[in-house]
């Protein structure tokens, strides 16, 4: 394939620029990025990213310009080998994002008693809540952790805006809009995913490694840990905004339903109407649960997709959750009041958030969770006798967790560096990138490991030839690749 038409010389810098684009239609890992070769005299500039972002540069000085041309035609070389083509910079726009609207309206019930509040400076949709931390993501692209008593700990910052955090066993993952999956388990957010510009990224969930992504036009995919893509599926409806996964199958709602796929295959396994669109999903081991613009959550069985239950909100439900094994179910509606429902399907409560609407919800341990649509994580005293003196007018005295001092953490591909002696102090795995065909994939070098099996690993700071220390390598719960835990060192 010629490079010639994307060429172009400028006599007074005696530079010579070629510019490519990838723009594959399938798949996950690839699309649409560009790729810039710089030639000025002996020194040679790499720049490369996702189309409509400035992407990440390297300069590198040769011997001479003989030598950096020749450079340079191998790396355009190899480019265009992948799939890589000549184009015309700012031809192709950044991917679009849809976000949820806003239509949150004042709650006319009594005041949930909040024990403690943060604002985090935008709409937040993002919430996870472990062991240990509270995580909060939102359409700034800030994502902070906090103690469970409102205390911050740490805050990323990521080129856009935060859809959601998920946890995947000892893995906390971001999606964010610019269609990239950032492992948070790190000191720097790493790139896990990739997701295909095409694709407008509504929800995310995450098993084992495998990746569901919900879209709006009502399609689901699923992409693997290498992040290659397994398979895509349109579904029944529009604005896919629920997709849970667990080892069994793919649960996806959208406009018309709930459907459930095989997580191997995306067969349709079943499907079930509701009243009103699907705007969130929870899930629990047998069980899944949906809110809809109508104001239900349905309690659906996964086997079979049957209603166990409905639980029926006062206005549409943007989001719900549940205690462990669905004893009680909590929703949240665009009239910023969040219910709490025993199993059988009684409305036990309602009460106002005072904060906005919730956009999305965790429980635990005795407390309700919150991220909302005024950017707040808020943490509620969910225990009965909290509610019913709240009910009765005595509130807590609510706590306004502030972050002042803390730094933005961005991604970055730069890594500390160790020597072998090093190494061997500071304890690790070790593992080596290498190159198979147009991908680069990596194995573990330690003693005790397959050495045929794949490491799941970041993406951007993937060097074919580099070796790297790892804090940990652990299986996959099916137990047919590695993943990698932890923080990363290269190896000199």
């Amino acid at each position: 394939m010629s490079t010639t038409a994307a060429t172009t010389v400028s006599a007074a810098q005696a530079e010579q620029v070629t510019y490519l684009e990838l723009s594959e239609e399938e798949g996950s890992g690839s699309a649409h990025k560009f790729y810039e070769v710089r030639q000025a005299g002996a020194s040679l500039t790499i720049t490369y990213g996702r189309i409509g972002e400035p992407g990440q540069a390297r300069t590198t000085a040769y011997p001479s310009p003989e030598k950096a041309a020749a450079a340079a035609a191998k790396k355009v070389g190899e480019k265009v080998r992948k799939g890589y083509a000549p184009a015309q910079r700012g031809v192709r726009q950044k991917r679009a994002v849809t976000r949820r609207a806003i239509t949150s309206s004042r709650s006319s019930a009594s005041q949930a008693p909040v024990l403690w509040r943060f604002k985090s400076g935008a709409a937040a949709f993002g919430i996870f809540v472990g062991e240990e931390h509270a995580w909060v993501g939102n359409e700034a692209g800030d994502v902070y952790t906090l103690t469970h008593d409102g205390e911050v700990t740490g805050r990323y910052g990521l080129p856009d805006g935060v859809k959601c955090i998920v946890a995947d066993d000892h893995w906390i993952y971001a999606g964010c809009d610019d269609g990239r999956v950032y492992d948070l388990g790190g000191k720097i957010p790493r790139v896990a995913y990739e997701i295909a510009a095409d694709v407008d990224i509504y929800w995310l969930d995450i098993h084992d490694g495998v990746l569901g992504v919900s879209d709006g036009a009502g399609g689901i995919t699923t992409v693997d840990h290498e992040d290659e893509f397994q398979w895509r599926r349109k579904g029944a409806g529009s604005s896919g905004w629920m997709v849970r996964c667990d080892e069994d199958g793919v649960y996806h709602g959208h406009s018309r339903g709930v459907a459930r796929y095989s997580s191997r295959g995306g067969e349709e396994l079943w499907r079930t109407d509701t009243q009103g669109d699907v705007l969130f999903g929870w899930q629990e081991p047998g069980e899944v649960f949906a809110g809809t613009s109508r104001g239900w959550v349905y309690r659906l069985r996964k086997d079979d997709g049957s209603t166990v239950a409905r639980y029926k909100c006062d206005a549409a439900v943007f989001s719900c959750a549940t205690s462990p094994d669905g004893q009680y179910v909590f929703a949240g509606d665009n009239h910023s009041s969040v219910y709490c429902f025993a199993a059988d399907g009684t409305r036990l409560w309602k009460l106002g958030t005072g904060c906005g609407s919730a956009y999305s919800m965790q429980y635990r341990d005795g407390r309700l969770y919150l991220v909302t649509t005024d950017g707040s994580l808020a943490c509620l005293d969910a225990s009965e006798e909290a509610v019913r003196a709240a009910e009765g007018g005595r509130l807590p005295r609510t706590a306004d967790v502030k972050a002042a001092g803390w730094e933005r953490v961005v991604p970055g591909v730069e890594l500390e560096t160790v020597s072998a002696d090093q190494a061997v102090l500071a304890g690790g795995v070790e593992v080596e990138c290498v190159q198979e065909g147009s991908r680069t994939r990596i194995r573990v070098v330690s003693a005790g490991f397959d050495p045929a099996r794949r490491v799941q690993f970041p993406k951007d700071i993937r060097v074919p030839g580099a070796r790297y220390l790892v804090a940990e390598v652990l299986e996959s719960g099916t137990g047919g690749f590695y993943r990698a835990r932890g923080e990363i060192k290269r190896l000199l």
